[in-house]
């Protein structure tokens, strides 16, 4: 009865879209203020019925309903209770179900938050996010309904995917689809401006933290999915510029550059017709990262399905709201004013810089990820596109991009100073510096790539904290005074020297485990060592392991380091008995910011096992980066500047005393 409720809720749900997409927009159209405000009560609705509905397949998942096809297909009764859970939207369907109810969920944030937003704005922003709502609630519907019966039941399950049953599933997919949802409120926003045709300062400030959210979220799913594949994957690495791995980066680079383009339009009303249209293309990119991962066009660890039809379906919802955003944004263009001027060399100058290299290469992204797609729907040929050409292209485009970083927090609104503030940037450029001759004198004479790698990093960080320092008034003034200074600036600022000190972290990350990991393959005895850059390792044997619904052979191996002992560790090879497919679980441990991680291969007939073993230095600054990125994005977002909706306060003008009488 509790799946049939669902379903009922799935319907109730489509109904109250329906409605949210259609009385709000005729009311700001005719300016009925009943029927623009119909919106709210309808986005709320709309959200307490599907998340009944998702309620209803959770309950079907942990209580092992198999007479449930998607929990047949998906589940297991001896699966452990969490992966129970997290199995709801490790699938095709119940991942479908998991977007459309934070679709539901952002479009009860606007109502509930919006209060203060213009009636008709509002009204048309909620008729947006409804008519999105009502395309995914058909889409699930008619092609993924995850409430179809099975009749007779089986007793048993066919268990969910072996890779998939890791706490990883608790946390990237709801993190990710937030981000990607997340940008349809900005897109609501930029749809709704285009059809009132009015567009101003006021506009961004809305639209801002709504994209710093999305922004927010989507930071921590790449993250959170790049660790994920590092430690269950067992190969060692941490991005593969796998083609369903680009579509979740395309928003970010978008939204990166929707993020800096709305502050420029908000403080000096300039670049407005390139924001609404970044507002269009960021969430455009992440309705295609959708069709990529669900239409069946692409093979790879991270897509859900394969069926066609349901690829066709996607692709009609990319047409509608891609073509008919574009097509609203190409007719009203024309009556939009650009905005005001300002100097090439201005705040307003580098944030455009900064738009022109993350939009640039989130088309080169585009361009490796569709073109082999193309091809093969023309010719039948089929190519790849791998790593050398992303590492080739996408690389030289964010060197001048990260240079110029430290530059903008620094240059004056309308009109900077380029010399003052390379001036004040002297000392960290030759800190930054002193980090690449150092690099090339003691760490690799030969690796000029981690040298310029490091520097750069180290330049990100150092003019972060430089912008930060030259902010309080040091050294020109007392401690204590600095202190009350960098106390009254707004969190934003904060935010600002947080987020890119985190980016020139995972760039020193990512810069030496590329350039300095050490990297060790052998066929290994019970007792036999193996020697890792200050590592010895010694091979103690494997041992068998029974799960709930796995079996392992557990190589168990002791650490030396410097000929002291530093630990041991485990590494496996386990077989998930309901599916009979083996997965690789790698042995990692951590020293400082470096890894240790092993990971077993095939048996020989001999008696031995196959080993690969890594030291990756630093390896973890790459995702601490990304989570002092979400801090400092979340710090901007705390700025009373910044609450959802509301414009800053402005302190009211005291009235002249009335003289009595």
């Amino acid at each position: 009865m509790t799946v049939e409720v669902g379903h009922f809720a799935l319907v109730l749900a489509l109904a109250l879209a329906l409605v949210q997409s259609v009385a709000p927009l005729i009311g700001a159209r005719i300016g009925d203020q009943r029927l623009m405000a119909m919106g709210a009560p309808t986005a709320l609705a709309g959200f307490a019925a599907v998340a009944l509905a998702f309620a209803a397949l959770v309950a079907a998942y942990v209580g092992s309903d198999f007479s449930v096809a998607n929990v047949w297909e998906n589940s297991h009764s001896a699966k452990p209770l969490l992966y129970k859970f997290t199995g709801t939207w490790g699938n095709h369907e119940g991942s479908m179900l998991l977007w459309v109810l934070i679709l539901a969920f952002f479009g009860a944030l606007v109502a509930i938050a919006g209060r203060n937003l213009p009636p008709s704005l509002r009204a048309n922003v909620l008729a947006v996010q409804g008519t999105i709502g009502v395309a995914f609630l058909l889409f699930i519907l008619l092609t993924s309904n995850p409430f179809v019966r099975i009749d007779p039941a089986p007793l048993e399950g066919r268990d969910l995917n072996p890779i998939l049953q890791d706490v990883g599933l608790a946390i990237h997919p709801p993190l990710l689809y937030l981000g990607y949802v997340g940008f349809s409120i900005s897109f609501a926003f930029a749809v709704a401006a285009l059809i009132e045709g009015r567009i101003d300062a006021a506009w961004a400030r809305w639209v801002r933290p709504w994209t710093l959210v999305a922004w927010i979220f989507l930071t921590g799913g790449i993250a959170m999915g790049s660790y994920w594949a590092y430690y269950e994957l067992g190969w060692g690495g941490f991005w593969f510029w796998d083609p369903v791995e680009n579509a979740s980066f395309l928003p970010w680079l978008a939204g990166t550059a929707l993020l800096h383009s709305a502050i420029v339009m908000e403080r000096r009303s300039a670049l407005k017709i390139w924001t609404v249209l970044l507002a269009i293309l960021t969430f455009s990119l992440s309705l295609l990262g959708t069709f990529l991962v669900r239409s069946g066009v692409l093979t790879s660890v991270h897509a859900f399905a394969t069926d066609p039809a349901r690829g066709v379906f996607i692709l009609a919802i990319l047409a509608i709201f891609i073509g008919g955003a574009l097509a609203l944004f190409a007719l009203r263009a024309g009556s939009l004013s650009a905005g005001g001027l300002f100097h090439p060399v201005s705040r307003e100058g580098a944030l455009v810089l900064n738009n022109l290299f993350l939009s640039t290469a989130t088309a080169t992204v585009l361009i490796g990820t569709l073109y082999p797609l193309l091809v093969e729907a023309v010719s039948g040929d089929k190519i790849s596109v791998g790593a050398p050409f992303f590492n080739m292209t996408f690389g030289p485009l964010m060197v001048p991009l990260l240079l110029a970083v430290p530059f903008g927090p620094l240059l004056a609104w309308k009109r900077g100073d380029l010399s003052a503030v390379s001036q004040r940037l002297f000392a960290a450029f030759a800190l930054a510096l002193a980090v690449v001759l150092l690099t090339l004198l003691f760490v690799d004479r030969a690796g000029v790539f981690a040298a310029i790698g490091f520097g750069l990093a180290a330049w990100l960080v150092l003019g972060a904290a430089t912008d930060l320092v030259l902010k309080s008034g040091l050294p020109g003034v007392t401690m204590r005074t600095a202190l009350a200074r960098l106390s009254g600036l707004p969190r934003s600022v904060f935010g600002t020297a947080l987020a890119h000190a985190g980016l020139g972290v995972t760039l020193l990350g990512i810069v030496s485990v590329t350039s300095l990991q050490v990297e060790h393959f052998q066929v290994m005895k019970p007792g036999e060592r193996a020697e890792l850059a200050d590592f010895v390792l010694t091979f103690d044997g494997l041992t068998p392991y029974r799960g709930p619904n796995f079996v392992d052979e557990r190589g168990h191996f002791t650490v030396l380091r410097g000929g002291a002992p530093a630990g041991d560790m485990w590494s496996a090879k386990r077989v998930y008995t309901a599916r009979q497919m083996p997965t690789t679980e790698a042995g990692i441990r951590t020293y400082g910011f470096g890894q240790l991680y092993v990971s077993l291969g095939d048996a020989t007939a001999d008696g031995g096992i196959v080993v690969r073993a890594w030291w990756k230095p630093l390896v973890t600054l790459i995702w601490f980066g990304a989570v002092l990125m979400m801090a400092g994005g979340t710090l901007s977002l705390l700025d009373r500047r910044l609450r959802v909706g509301a414009p800053a306060p402005r302190k009211a003008a005291r009235k002249p005393a009335e003289a009595t009488t």
